[in-house]
């Protein structure tokens, strides 16, 4: 008759508390990676909005723009120049997002460590069922709060980041060659019959179901942003979600561009969203103007008073020395600076100084429109600076 080793006591508190913790950290790895995947695909779905959409909004920015400037130009109302100056001002102050992940690109390629640049951007904004896969079951296994030796943490942290930025890219290979790193590396276990184990679970339990409120409610402002929100609507199918967006927008610049050429009389306007379009060609029609005074560029006297009304960023570049600059959304708070003198009103084509014409001629003031605006000044051969000090041109 063979020895029997004595049945090993537990106490069923603890035992109790060892499922207890066990269930929760479950639920919690759960949650944190339905989180970090929903992120993922939020920022996914922002770049590639950006990419597909990005120049669309610009042009139906525009297209406002142009619009609100001819209804402004033929009443002449004050409130119609405000809401002019306002839609102008909104396309001007636009960030430029492409320049803005260039410089981060650039950035990474020339990182001090010798760092290779990040993989391409992303093609789709849900990473594939194998790379989802993967990823669940490498953040399951190598989380950095199943452990509580901080070197551990800290190794684990950083290579979680590596898994993060492969599953953020949909690289399902790199993700199985990050699962076979990670099967191959020893790992650290806590001492299950420690003295103080209850103590330990008790303060585990407490601090996993803050944790899992606190994914929770990252969760929900995650899905109340604006980009998950869009989302939201078509969770099963977002690139398809982008295809419609770009359809609605593409049918609501045709019926602004429509709109824009009956208020410039039927004449086919003239390119939009283009610091290049052709000088000759305004983006107003003549007979809107003809009312107020005008004159050629090469017949503003040398010691005319001038008012600019373009954009900080196209003064900089060129203007005439010795004019008064002051943006067109600016002008009316502005008035009190205008000299009394005759005051002939440049623009980068006629537009803009238009429009402040007809005000000022309604306001009893002695104003002049130079058409063609900048473009017509430099192409007289009229003398120009810049703020920079390098050589001047119309922007």
């Amino acid at each position: 008759m063979s020895a029997q080793s004595p049945a090993r006591w537990t106490d069923p508190e603890q035992q109790e508390l060892e499922e207890r913790v066990a269930a929760a950290e479950l639920a919690w790895l759960t949650m944190d990676v339905d989180v970090q995947t929903l992120r993922v695909e939020i920022d996914n779905f922002a770049l590639i909005h950006h990419q597909l959409l990005g120049p669309l909004y610009a042009r139906l920015d525009e297209l406002d723009a142009l619009v609100a400037e001819a209804v402004a130009a033929r009443t002449g109302r004050p409130e119609d120049l405000r809401r002019a100056a306002e839609a102008r001002r909104q396309v001007e102050e636009l960030p430029d997002l492409d320049a803005l992940f260039d410089s981060v690109r650039e950035q990474s390629g020339q990182a001090e460590d010798g760092t290779p640049p990040p993989p391409a951007a992303p093609t789709r904004v849900r990473p594939g069922k194998d790379a989802q896969r993967i990823y669940r079951e490498l953040v399951r296994r190598a989380h950095p709060d199943l452990t509580t030796e901080p070197a551990e943490q800290q190794r684990r942290a950083a290579f979680l980041a590596r898994v993060n930025e492969a599953y953020a890219y949909g690289d399902a290979a790199a993700l199985e060659g990050l699962a076979a790193e990670w099967s191959t590396a020893p790992e650290a276990a806590p001492a299950v019959d420690a003295p103080d184990r209850a103590d330990w679970l008790r303060r585990r339990l407490e601090w996993l179901t803050a944790r899992i409120a606190a994914t929770a409610t990252e969760q929900v402002r995650l899905e109340q942003t604006p980009m998950g929100e869009l989302l939201a609507l078509a969770p099963q199918d977002p690139d398809r979600l982008l295809e419609q967006l770009a359809e609605e927008l593409l049918a609501k610049a045709a019926e602004r561009q429509a709109e824009l050429e009956r208020l410039l009389g039927g004449r086919d306007p003239a390119p939009v969203g283009d610091n290049d379009t052709d000088p000759s060609y305004s983006q107003e029609s003549h007979t809107m103007f003809a009312q107020i005074p005008s004159t050629d560029a090469a017949a503003v006297p040398a010691d005319a008073a001038l008012l600019d009304v373009r954009e900080q960023d196209e003064w900089d570049a060129g203007h005439v020395d010795g004019a008064l600059h002051i943006p067109l959304g600016e002008v009316i708070a502005r008035l009190g600076e205008l000299p009394d003198d005759k005051l002939y009103v440049l623009c980068r084509v006629g537009g803009r100084s238009a429009q402040v014409v007809q005000y000022l001629v309604q306001q009893g003031r002695d104003a002049v429109n130079v058409d063609g605006g900048m473009y017509a000044w430099e192409g007289a051969g009229r003398p120009m600076v810049s703020s920079t000090g390098q050589e001047a041109f119309v922007l």
